[in-house]
């Protein structure tokens, strides 16, 4: 009888919970594929984004009639003040949003006429807080890929100034890491996130504060395989970091959704703006 009582509790329990999961599977997403939708072919990462506008919710506008043009292998800094819209912007380059007017294509066509699943795989992501697997070195950095070889995994990982650190691990690759990387530093669950990019082989990169919180040695460490990655990739670089962006092809001032400077480091100096200023600020702060 004790023990059917306390069995009556869990089922209950996972009655409610069961509720919960089908709300959730039932939920219909925003985004999602037209009708006649088409598998997007290997991306040159040639991106456009043509008058576009954002809002969450109707009458509270985001982004404000962006226009960008930017060419394969460019590297793009998007900097400016906290809520300007800079992570709004790559996100609708991964649809995770639609623009509510206007368009964003790459090379030539319009996002929405690519399927979702051929559609994201081509763009990589490398977060500020990046999210690992309570699972082993070497299945993080090769999740969501199939058939990816060890020497993939090791060369990868090479290059995001990861494997020596690796192998000095007690297991190597096949070393555990905890839920959400919490056995390893910033720097090291950086690297990994790196090397888990590189091996996608992505046309199009996506860095959102990728250096934010680490100290003067993994921030070196990470901006080298940072450099290394984005080299012949399409990137898009979300910093409030100034001395990241002045390598930078093109670096956007986003202020209160709109594109209020656009240039390259010198142009922007020149222009003596906002960028200027901002850069000047944290120059002095460095000495």
């Amino acid at each position: 009888m004790q023990n059917f009582a306390k069995y009556t509790g869990r089922l209950a329990k996972a009655a409610a919970s069961s509720e919960r999961i089908l709300d959730v599977l039932n939920q219909q997403p925003d985004v999602y594929d037209l009708p006649d939708a088409i598998p997007a072919p290997i991306f040159r990462g040639a991106v456009r984004f043509d008058r576009v506008h954002f809002a969450y919710q109707s009458g509270q506008v985001l982004l404000q009639d962006i226009n960008l043009n930017i060419q394969p292998g460019q590297q793009v800094a998007i900097v400016g003040t906290s809520g300007g819209g800079k992570s709004t912007l790559v996100s609708l380059l991964l649809r995770l949003y639609d623009p509510t007017a206007g368009r964003i294509m790459i090379d030539g066509r319009d996002i929405r006429e690519y399927t979702l699943a051929s559609l994201r795989p081509q763009i990589s992501v490398v977060l500020q807080d990046s999210l690992l697997f309570a699972a082993s070195i070497r299945e993080n950095i090769a999740y969501g890929i199939a058939g990816v070889s060890d020497a993939e995994i090791e060369d990868a990982t090479r290059l995001a100034n990861a494997h020596d650190f690796i192998q000095a691990l007690p297991q190597g690759y096949d070393t555990l890491v905890g839920e959400r990387g919490a056995t390893l530093s910033g720097g090291q669950r950086q690297r990994i996130a790196i090397a888990r990019a590189a091996i996608r082989q992505a046309p199009i990169l996506i860095l959102d504060e990728p250096t934010t919180g680490l100290d003067q040695g993994n921030e070196k460490a990470v901006i080298d395989a940072l450099q290394q990655l984005s080299e012949n990739r399409t990137t898009f670089l979300i910093t409030h970091d100034l001395y990241l962006a002045t390598r930078a092809d093109m670096i956007l001032y986003l202020e209160n959704g709109q594109v209020v400077e656009q240039g390259t480091h010198l142009e922007l100096m020149q222009q003596n703006g906002r960028y200027a200023a901002l850069y000047q600020v944290q120059g002095s702060l460095r000495v």
